[in-house]
């Protein structure tokens, strides 16, 4: 499926589709409101006079952030059972990680950095499937030990200490680390390259021109619900042609 822009004029080619943008910022929703209010559990917040701000009064209230915490957390599991659901049903596991990722990413930053020619990519380059990959595994780590610790308030649930306690340890652990890869995941931006991908979260689109030259593999495949163009044989070969003039040599 492609678009004209009565501005530009360039063509778009539709790389996120409706329902992965429902899951990716309704995800980011959750997980903010997460953080948010697990930290005012703490409470750190009250501890720093946070709640002396405008507005922030409610943030030193338990009742008010554990609520919202459990309700942020069940909007989180439905988002991604729907997606895990979502994916295996429409077969579209172009996001989840392969082998050789490690060494692919390691050829695509550095390509980034010498402006050196980087290796023919798909629908998503390696680093994205690795970054998702680390956030879905510490999404999932929040989830059981989120849904355990839940288990222990309810009435007449008794949990052995040493459970309890690497539980929130875990749930801890699991926290800094999707912070870190949230923030790794945003500073991705701080690359040129990479910033033409923004738009595809939002509206959907991206430029063709970007994605033929970047994302060569994914528009080399045949059309597929008409999300890609199919290019023939001759037509890749120019552009994989054009793509090797760009590159620099003895990179």
């Amino acid at each position: 499926m492609t678009t004209t822009t009565p501005k530009s004029k360039r063509e778009k080619l539709l790389r996120q589709n409706l329902v992965n943008r429902f899951v990716h910022w309704t995800t980011a929703f959750a997980i903010f409101l997460l953080i948010l209010t697990g930290f005012g559990q703490m409470p750190l917040y009250n501890r720093y006079n946070v709640t002396k701000l405008p507005g922030a009064e409610w943030l030193g209230d338990y009742f008010i952030t554990i609520n919202l915490h459990y309700l942020a957390a069940v909007l989180l599991i439905f988002v991604v059972f729907y997606h895990i659901i979502n994916a295996f049903i429409r077969k579209e596991f172009d996001i989840f990680p392969r082998r050789g990722d490690f060494k692919e990413s390691y050829l695509i930053i550095k390509a980034m950095i010498t402006k050196c020619k980087e290796p023919p990519c798909g629908k998503y380059l390696a680093e994205q499937r690795l970054a998702y990959f680390y956030i879905g595994f510490n999404v999932l780590l929040l989830i059981i030990t989120g849904l355990i610790k839940m288990y222990k308030n309810l009435p007449g649930v008794e949990l052995p200490y040493s459970l309890l306690f690497w539980t929130t340890m875990l749930h801890n652990i699991g926290t800094v680390l999707l912070i870190l890869g949230i923030i790794g995941h945003l500073a991705a931006f701080i690359f040129k390259e990479n910033r033409a991908l923004l738009p595809g979260m939002f509206t959907g689109y991206i430029d063709r021109n970007y994605a033929e030259h970047r994302h060569v593999l994914w528009c080399k495949k045949p059309e597929s619900k008409g999300q890609v163009p199919f290019f023939t044989d001759e037509e890749h070969h120019d552009r994989e042609q054009s793509r090797n003039e760009t590159g620099h040599p003895g990179c």
